[in-house]
């Protein structure tokens, strides 16, 4: 139990880090008021996870290294608080266009990205 915990808290660590990342770096390249770093995340992220749940249901993957991949890395790589807090600054803002599409597209690209990982995974 106590090195699967490692492992989370290692996988928490990177997806942390890599979140911070890619986040920053799409902010820094686009200007425009909608969410777009944490929208590529969480779709990224969750073609990942179906990705790999579906390789971890063909091949025998050892539990921590599991925890690893999807507890901790994709577990922080994506967010749903982050999500839902720039979904309330855009109405607050005003920009309900850009509210209903944030929440409309996160959730249509992120089922169509978990069911593509997981289509694609099972192809291996």
């Amino acid at each position: 139990m106590a090195l699967r915990v490692l492992f989370v808290g290692l996988g928490g660590f990177i997806g942390a880090i890599l979140r911070f990342g890619v986040t920053g770096w799409i902010h820094s390249h686009t200007y425009t008021r909608f969410p777009l770093g944490t929208f590529v995340v969480n779709i990224a992220g969750s073609f990942l996870l179906g990705f790999s749940m579906a390789l971890m249901d063909t091949y025998i993957i050892p539990a921590p290294f599991r925890s690893f991949l999807t507890i901790g890395l994709l577990g922080a790589f994506t967010t749903f608080s982050t999500f839902t807090y720039e979904s309330m600054a855009l109405m607050q803002l005003g920009s309900y266009e850009k509210e209903i599409l944030n929440i409309f597209l996160s959730l249509l690209f992120g089922l169509v990205a978990v069911f593509a990982g997981i289509f694609i995974g099972r192809q291996f």
